[in-house]
């Protein structure tokens, strides 16, 4: 574009693409914000896998009790006779209920999502409202409140740390001569944009014209003097202030020179002044988060959520451990079905295998503990 074209008012670029052209201010990427915003997958549970077929095997054994169930078989020791009759049955069916009260219960928790005439409505769906007022109330409280965000922003200190990247940013645009050049070219174009319209010449024409004419209006001399002046220039004192108006670009174009001068001095005075635009962002975000009403925004969120996708959050995190509750069901179950097949003997040794249970777990614990602490007296 050539200089004339600036002249009639056409800008080389707008300041907004300046800007963005030679003043990076972008966020640093990597650890110190997430990559990815998909929530994590959840850690599989081991004793799943082993979980899984009791179902399957109790179905089986349910099947084959029809076939063959130790019919007649009897054993005797310490004086205890136990009759084996019936019990691939009873501990099949007992472990079924189990499993299949468990699968039921956490499927009331979900379903139905619409309410129905005889099946009523899922809990959770029914109290949705309920959930996501208490849980907004819990979040807003206790992991997200304006106390905890200040608190963790003085403590991150990434509030100087962006701070000195976006001013080392503008302080190396500000510096690059290409910058400085399109800048000027801007300007410029700006201020013939300006001039070359005829209102604001008028207005300007008229206002100066009127202040001349009052500043001097007591002054007989002074106005001796500036009628002879127009009278052998034959113009006007507007006609004068026009023409002047029409040079100032071109007396601007030198002038503009001088800007480097000014942003020479950008540097030092972004750095000097460091302190204060850090309290100056501390204080507009504090006023920004005492404005957030995280507590609205969750509920709100949550409020919109359809039944479906409200279900697949809550299963996305504990989907694994409402399976291992279903297939702990089974295993209960079966428990359940030798009390009923032999209650004291069954009660006995029950008893007995919770008791080790409890006691190997209270001596393990001790032992890490003991030994996981270096300051401990290990003798």
């Amino acid at each position: 574009m050539t200089s004339s074209e600036h002249r009639n008012g056409q800008p080389h670029k707008s300041l907004l693409e300046i800007i963005k052209t030679y003043i990076r201010l972008d966020l640093p990427a990597g650890d110190e914000r997430p990559s990815d915003l998909k929530p994590p997958d959840v850690e599989k549970s081991a004793i799943l896998t082993y979980l899984r077929p009791i179902p399957w095997l109790l179905a089986l054994l349910f099947a084959f009790s029809f076939y063959w169930d130790f019919e007649g078989i009897t054993l005797s020791f310490w004086g205890f006779t136990l009759e084996f009759t019936g019990v691939l049955r009873i501990l099949s069916v007992s472990g079924l209920i189990g499993f299949l009260t468990n699968r039921i219960a956490i499927m009331m928790l979900f379903h139905p999502l619409e309410k129905r005439p005889l099946l009523g409505h899922g809990l959770i769906p029914a109290h949705k409202d309920r959930i996501a007022k208490r849980l907004s109330h819990s979040v807003s409280s206790d992991l997200i409140n304006p106390e905890l965000i200040r608190k963790k922003l003085a403590q991150s200190g990434s509030i100087s740390h962006y701070r000195r990247k976006a001013l080392s940013s503008i302080s190396e645009g500000t510096q690059n001569e290409a910058f400085r050049q399109d800048l000027k070219l801007w300007l410029h174009s700006i201020l013939s944009q300006v001039i070359t319209d005829p209102q604001f010449r008028n207005r300007v024409t008229d206002a100066v014209t009127d202040e001349v004419e009052q500043s001097i209006s007591d002054k007989p001399l002074d106005r001796a003097a500036l009628k002879a002046y127009t009278f052998f220039r034959g113009r006007e004192v507007g006609d004068l202030v026009d023409d002047a108006l029409m040079k100032l670009p071109e007396r601007m174009t030198a002038e503009l020179e001088h800007l480097d001068i000014y942003l020479n001095k950008i540097p030092g005075l972004l750095e000097e002044s460091g302190e204060a635009i850090d309290d100056v962002i501390t204080e507009i975000l504090d006023k920004l988060i005492q404005q957030l009403n995280v507590k609205q925004i969750v509920e709100e969120n949550l409020r919109a959520y359809d039944e479906t996708k409200l279900e697949q959050l809550i299963k996305g995190v504990t989907n694994e451990h409402l399976l291992t509750i279903q297939y702990l069901g089974a295993v209960l179950g079966t428990i359940g079905g030798f009390v009923i097949w032999q209650p004291l003997f069954s009660l006995s040794v029950i008893s007995l295998l919770t008791l080790l249970v409890f006691s190997a777990d209270h001596l393990l614990m001790t032992f890490r503990k003991r030994y996981s602490d270096p300051t401990a007296d290990h003798s």
